[in-house]
């Protein structure tokens, strides 16, 4: 496989981890790779030669068919709980071509997501098709934008070979930034087929790699557990404040740097239901939005178990030691959710009524099937005759309610208005507006609508005129169903 150079800075520091965690993995090369999306923003902010990379040579690495120089490609070993359910996982259909280190001295993975077959496809061809690649590509991007953190999408190339599923579809690539692709099922792979020098290693090098200020405390070990609850905490309450399910929260779905990672069958919420679910494979109604917190609780008790070696030689007291770090996960959550509320309110102070003010808030959008998005947009502009619930006799109590809230504080109107247009995104990916994306991307070969929805997106609080068409709610239609990209 030839290799090029054009400002790639690669290392390699995940191979000298033990050779368990992962196995030397080529992409496989593609027929007629075409680039049909680039993020220039991403890739000037990672110093990367932005004319080469829209090149024929450029676009060979973004599809597989040429590895930067420097690069050792690998595909990683991990395992998840799935819907609860212990499996053994590993990446299927992704490569990581090395770390690059960018202009402002920060590391990032650098991973093809449909490269081909690894040790890891369990029986797939590891290929991904251009729907979900596109999927990533645009939500990841507008959780960018709505300031929630998040891994990245450099570039989506259609492969020019169609892929088997139900039907056959068109095969595509995404490069994809992050991080690190460490996971909590990484180290529960290390806690299950490895050896405590394993588990060691691998929690050294997350300390190293995320959090090195770390190697000077006394228990090193338990601060890079409570480190990982508290970014998890700040995480899934950005979640619940944009209205974003993410859909298969498996604890392989867990990155330890506190990103949101693998764009599945996720979707934002139109009409507030705490029980919304979008997943065609969640028919439980485990990764509900309302279910989101305590999940990720549960996910990090599963991180805590893989470390117990770590945190202390007799496992009672490790035991207990974690389950003590765990007892702070909902007051943390709670604290960030509570302050993200409180700004999506124009609240800047804290007064012992303010639970009950938004619980009361939330109780009246949901019996009267209010949009999540736009109830706060009323609320930020005083525009509240455009919706049923501002003409219902229980929002006009809360409103007065409210409005005697609002009193308690020394900041002006416009101050307030200024916290809540920061904190009360204009616009979302709205689920209708995706799909409009993805028809006209895949069946039309037309991008238009993806590049005009990216644009959008970029800047969710700018409250422009142009995102005024694109802040309205859809009309319901039923039920809105996602779907796993595999």
């Amino acid at each position: 496989m030839t290799k090029q150079q054009r400002n790639w800075h690669l290392a390699d520091s995940y191979t000298q981890l033990p050779h368990i965690f992962y196995k030397p993995t080529n992409p496989t090369p593609v027929k007629a790779p075409k680039l049909l999306i680039f993020n220039e923003e991403l890739a000037a902010w990672l110093g990367l030669d932005t004319d080469f990379l829209r090149s024929d040579q450029g676009i060979d690495v973004l599809a597989g068919n040429a590895v930067p120089e420097g690069a050792n490609p690998i595909a990683q070993a991990y395992t998840g709980h799935q819907f609860g359910m212990f499996t053994m996982l590993g990446d299927g259909r992704a490569v990581l071509l090395g770390e690059h280190n960018t202009p402002q001295h920060e590391r990032v993975d650098i991973q093809l997501k449909g490269a081909g077959r690894t040790n890891y496809s369990r029986g797939g061809d590891g290929r991904a098709a251009l729907g979900p690649m596109l999927r990533e590509y645009m939500i990841s991007e507008a959780m960018h934008g709505l300031g929630v953190p998040t891994t990245r999408s450099l570039a989506v190339v259609s492969t020019g070979e169609p892929i088997m599923r139900e039907t056959p579809l068109t095969g595509a690539v995404l490069t994809r930034v992050a991080k690190s692709h460490l996971r909590v099922g990484t180290f529960q792979y290390a806690a299950r087929f490895g050896s405590f020098d394993d588990v060691k290693a691998l929690a050294d090098y997350a300390i190293d790699r995320h959090y090195p200020e770390l190697n000077n405390k006394l228990h090193p070990y338990l601060s890079f557990f409570q480190e990982v609850i508290k970014e998890q905490a700040s995480l899934v309450a950005k979640w619940q404040l944009v209205g974003f399910i993410h859909g298969v929260m498996n604890t392989d779905n867990m990155a330890i740097s506190g990103e949101t990672i693998d764009y599945g069958p996720c979707a934002f919420m139109d009409t507030y239901d705490p029980r919304i679910v979008f997943s065609s494979i969640d028919v439980q109604g485990r990764y509900a939005y309302s279910n989101q917190p305590p999940i990720a609780h549960w996910n990090l008790a599963r991180l805590g178990e893989a470390m117990l070696s770590l945190i202390d030689e007799d496992e009672d007291q490790a035991v207990k030691q974690v389950e003590k770090e765990l007892e702070a996960f909902p007051r943390l959550f709670n604290d960030h959710w509570m302050n993200g509320m409180r700004a999506k309110l124009g609240l800047f102070n804290e007064e012992p009524e303010d639970d009950s003010l938004i619980t009361s808030l939330l109780d009246i959008m949901k019996t009267h099937k209010a949009d999540y998005t736009n109830t706060f947009l009323g609320l930020t502009y005083d525009k509240l005759d455009d919706a049923t619930i501002f003409s219902t006799d229980d929002f006009r109590k809360w409103h007065k309610r409210w409005l005697r809230r609002v009193e308690k504080q020394h900041e002006t109107d416009e101050e307030r208005k200024d916290l809540m247009r920061c904190n009360n995104p204009a616009v979302i990916p709205r689920n209708h507006r995706v799909e409009e994306a993805l028809t006209a991307a895949v069946d039309n070969d037309d991008l238009t609508l993806v590049e005009e929805l990216l644009h959008l997106m970029k800047d969710p609080y700018a409250h422009t005129d142009e995102q005024i068409e694109y802040a309205k709610a859809p009309i319901p239609e039923g039920p809105y169903t996602t779907y796993c990209g595999t």
